[in-house]
């Protein structure tokens, strides 16, 4: 086990950092309810019908696609068990599904005003946090809940958003400080990064900074890029000059491209990846190219929500579509999904700002409810009459008044010789 003390407290334990805003969550704290739905208890007295609609502005295109599928599939698993239940709770939930794309192709400028159109109460998204800035008013505006399951800038922390934005994935200033100490720990004095110039990628790259250069180290390079850009020659050729011990790599798909020109170069076990392009890259690569690589991205180790993780494979093919490759912000995007259906229960209403009202309370922000960890366990207490305080599979969540959880994990993770990742357990 590694701590780390910086403006915060990190704790590394088997591949998986959990920060609180304020304080350190224990590992025991955080846990799922494993995501495989429950019986409902009896209701007291009749239950009133809610028709929720919900859309997604998830990335079915540009330069995120490859979270489109994992998002998407935990959306659909949790609608999945919200009518189910809806015998008990009175709450049938319907949803249209959209494409963000990205700030590059920008789907996003047609999605959003369909999706408005439809009359949604809520819509999740987008997975990229510069995106998200580009219609986030347009749907606060309108009095629709925008509920990202993948934003992490710190940008919405303090954003003018009518109370009406909220996230299930921690601010960068978590995963930037469990980054940088990581690559201090390791033993690296210096650091290259290559970023996305946008609020994610600069936001990021700005914590990833301050933990790394607190802990002793410099970072000696930081070429940006912008989305839509092909070619990152000329980030790599500066970066590679500054010589530094090691590498982190703040981006999305480009890192695709940008691998390439590092193989041969740059030892892989001193590259540094982040959750806008941990994947499983697998054959993609020559065997081997990554072995040693690590990677973070925020929620549980994927070792700890397998229960979750196999349901969702199952229920996924079951509905006829291709196997996932990736589960990451799968858990986010059935919590953000599970926490709007039960805050229209508490809310007894369908409109956006009332379930947005009711978001904190069915999270366990007001600090009163039963603790519960499914839908159809949270539900009966919510139709029995009490509060219920939902813990996800993501996490325990619990907003704050801004729509943040206060409470986070960072999952670390490592390379293989298949260049497919597992939990760390340095």
């Amino acid at each position: 086990m590694s701590v780390f003390t910086r403006s915060r407290t990190t704790t590394v334990l088997g591949g998986i950092a959990l920060i609180g805003a304020s304080a350190l969550v224990l590992a025991g704290c955080s846990g799922g309810g494993g995501g495989t739905g429950g019986e409902a208890s009896e209701s007291a007295g009749p239950v009133e019908e809610l028709s929720l609609k919900i859309g997604t502005a998830l990335p079915q295109t540009g330069n995120l696609a490859f979270l489109g599928p994992p998002e998407e599939a935990g959306v659909a698993y949790a609608v999945s068990q919200i009518n189910e239940a809806s015998a008990d709770t009175g709450l049938n939930l319907d949803v249209v599904y959209g494409d963000s794309g990205d700030t590059d192709n920008k789907a996003y400028e047609t999605e959003i005003p369909r999706l408005l159109g439809e009359d949604v109460s809520a819509i999740l998204g987008a997975a990229s946090s510069g995106t998200s800035l580009q219609f986030i008013d347009q749907v606060t505006g309108a009095g629709v809940i925008q509920f990202s399951p993948a934003n992490t800038s710190d940008a919405f922390t303090t954003y003018d958003d009518n109370g009406l934005y909220f996230r299930t994935a921690p601010s960068d200033v978590l995963q930037g400080e469990v980054l940088g100490n990581l690559i201090a720990e390791d033993g690296h004095q210096t650091l290259g990064m290559i970023v996305l110039n946008d609020s994610y990628g600069t936001g990021l790259a700005k914590y990833v900074t301050e933990a790394f250069e607190a802990a002793g180290g410099e970072v000696v390079a930081a070429p940006t890029y912008n989305t839509g850009d092909t070619s990152f020659d000329a980030q790599i050729s500066e970066v590679l000059a500054a010589d530094p011990d090691a590498i982190a790599l703040i981006t999305f798909e480009e890192v695709k491209t940008i691998l390439p020109s590092l193989f041969g170069q740059y030892p892989a076990e001193d590259l540094y990846f982040v959750d806008g392009n941990l994947a499983n890259f697998g054959d993609q690569f020559p065997a081997g190219s990554l072995t040693g690589a690590k990677g973070t991205f925020p929620g549980l180790s994927l070792d700890a929500i397998t229960d979750f993780t196999d349901a969702l494979q199952e229920f996924n093919e079951g509905e006829g579509n291709a196997p996932l490759t990736e589960f990451t912000y799968a858990a986010e995007s059935y919590d953000a999904t599970i926490l709007i259906a039960l805050a229209s229960l508490a809310a007894k209403s369908t409109d956006g700002t009332a379930i947005a009202e009711k978001l904190v309370e069915v999270s366990g922000g007001s600090g009163e409810g039963e603790k519960c960890t499914t839908y159809a366990e949270c539900a009966a207490i919510i139709v029995g009459g009490g509060v219920a305080d939902y813990d996800g599979i993501s996490g325990p969540i619990t907003f704050d008044e801004v729509g943040d959880p206060t409470e986070a994990s960072i999952g670390i993770y490592q390379f293989g010789d298949d260049n497919k990742y597992v939990p760390y357990e340095g």
